[in-house]
């Protein structure tokens, strides 16, 4: 799966939180100050081609939304991570994370459980 630039994931995450919109909708969940529509719809465009969001035609519009799920994209990035700085072993990861102390042993057992339970 391709990588997204900080602005691409930012959008992404407007149609993970809110569902699907049109370009306009989109500004309002932008703060100030707000990105020009232009900028939104290029990189909306950009979604389209790398395949992460589809549009429908709505009158002389189009209403925009995400078909790859947060969860996917996540999994994904972590997956690269994992492959390119672990050697594939989600061993090394946890090891890792205990060793500078930020996963204690409370955390370690319900991870455990979770694993056991499926």
């Amino acid at each position: 799966m391709k990588k997204l630039t900080a602005k691409e994931e930012e959008i992404m995450n407007i149609f993970w939180q809110h569902g699907p919109m049109f370009i306009r909708e989109m500004l309002a969940f932008y703060k100030e100050p707000k990105p020009h529509y232009n900028t939104v719809a290029t990189l909306v465009k950009l979604l389209v081609e790398k395949g992460f969001v589809t549009f429908r035609v709505w009158g002389n519009s189009y209403r925009y939304d995400a078909i790859v799920s947060e969860k996917e994209y996540k999994g994904a990035a972590l997956s690269d991570v994992i492959s390119q700085y672990y050697d594939n072993s989600y061993t090394r990861v946890v090891s890792q994370f205990i060793e500078e102390e930020k996963m204690g042993l409370d955390e370690l057992k319900a991870l455990i459980a979770k694993i056991e339970k499926g």
